[in-house]
């Protein structure tokens, strides 16, 4: 079966990279894909803001699944175009993908299916929201209702910075996405990432990760995509996995169901986790980045079968199977990140660093220029080590990150700092 995987980032490398593995996938073809994706695919020369480009790419190169890696194209509606377009696609509808196109969307339906989540608030005007700030005090979670690259989420330690995020939201520091926000609890715990893939009617687990957010050591500075994660999370017991699939991702599912927009493809559910009990923090339709370069590393079988399962509402036929190995994954990011920074820098010796052991380099802001391998993004690399232990496992990426060359790269040195130290008790 040819492939066909929609993205650029170190998610989408982890997908191909998962996908070459199984022996029923022909080719792979990837748009745009990236310098490390485009080593193991076809890049496919196509405009992925052209629904009917990719539906004709679809035919013409026979392709029997669609991979939508990223969020933006499936709140656009990509699954909606390509399977009424009889292209069999992984991915939620445009309906289904509201629920991370719109937090005040999301954030109604976790309270109309019951869900346990934090208390919160819509708002359409500074006034009303700075109102709400005042009754509630802080710490506050002030969030843009639409996507902002995940970063349009700010946690306000004091009442003053929760007025000045209302203002710069509304302002349009993050577009059309901060016309609409809400509002939340503070909710204290340790967050963790709980993944499953779903058919419309039925979900399964795909485990779960912990990523690191800020771009400072010790989880600081300000929020970016992702600097780093680990999996599976040592917070999320079997207890609470099971917590999670009973008062969260099985009760969501029911509901968008009985909504009329069955959910097909992968949730992603951020939840808080405190005195033993898992609390929704936000839904995401689409694998974490980095978790999914973790949640890769560690998968035991064959992911194509999963995918098709899923889109043809046969989960109940599948079993997912993960090594006992801890993965954990180092992001290598450009210097100014997540501000401005110098583009087309080159990388050297990864040649090197790949072949350590249990270790894999994913990809996300690179190209190849000839021979030489250049940064073009703000992320870039994800170091990515399997462990006996998630001590084990970081050693063993940090070893690949100290023998890549790249004088415009830098990283955070404590990625799973907190289980790390967990392991250390």
């Amino acid at each position: 079966m040819h492939i066909l995987v929609i993205g650029s980032g170190g998610r989408e490398h982890a997908l191909v990279y998962a996908l070459n593995k199984s022996p029923s996938v022909g080719k792979i073809y990837a748009a745009p894909g990236n310098g490390g994706i485009n080593k193991i695919a076809i890049k496919a020369e196509i405009d992925i803001k052209d629904f009917s480009q990719i539906a004709d790419f679809c035919t013409s190169h026979h392709i029997g699944l669609v991979i939508i890696g990223p969020e933006d194209p499936l709140v656009a509606g990509m699954a909606d175009f390509l399977t009424k377009a009889g292209i069999k696609t992984f991915g939620p509808s445009a309906a289904a993908a509201k629920i991370e196109g719109s937090k005040q969307f999301m954030k109604d339906c976790a309270k109309k299916y019951q869900l346990n989540t934090a208390q919160y608030a819509n708002f359409n005007d500074p006034v009303a929201a700075k109102n709400y700030v005042y009754e509630k005090g802080a710490p506050i979670v002030i969030k843009t209702d639409g996507l902002a690259a995940g970063k349009g989420v700010i946690m306000a330690q004091t009442e003053t910075e929760a007025y000045q995020a209302i203002d710069e939201m509304f302002e349009g520091r993050f577009g059309e996405s901060g016309k609409k926000i809400v509002i939340e609890e503070f909710l204290y715990g340790e967050e963790a990432s709980f993944f499953a893939i779903c058919d419309g009617q039925n979900a399964i687990a795909f485990g779960s990760a912990q990523d690191h957010k800020a771009v400072g050591e010790g989880d600081t500075g300000p929020n970016t995509g992702g600097m780093g994660t680990y999996a599976p999370a040592p917070v999320v017991t079997d207890v609470i996995h099971q917590q999670i699939m009973d008062t969260i991702i099985n009760p969501f599912i029911k509901g968008m169901a009985d909504d009329g927009n069955p959910y097909v493809g992968v949730l992603f559910a951020g939840v808080m986790i405190k005195d033993g009990e898992a609390k929704l923090l936000e839904f995401n339709v689409r694998f974490g980045d980095p978790e999914c370069q973790v949640l890769m590393a560690r998968l035991d079988c064959d992911i194509l079968p999963i995918l098709l399962a899923a889109c043809d509402k046969k989960l109940d036929e599948v079993t997912i199977t993960f090594k006992k190995d801890t993965a954990l994954c180092v992001v290598m990011a450009s210097k100014g990140y997540p501000g401005s920074y110098e583009k087309d820098t080159e990388i050297k010796n990864l040649e090197v660093a790949e072949l350590l052991p249990d270790t894999i380099i994913y990809h996300a802001g690179t190209k190849y220029q000839g021979n030489r391998l250049l940064a073009t993004g703000g992320r870039v690399l994800g170091v990515t080590a399997l462990g006996k232990d998630v001590a084990a496992a970081q050693k063993k990426a940090y070893q690949a990150v100290d023998l890549i060359d790249w004088n415009n790269g830098f990283c955070r040195r404590d990625i799973g700092w907190r289980a790390v130290e967990r392991l250390k008790k």
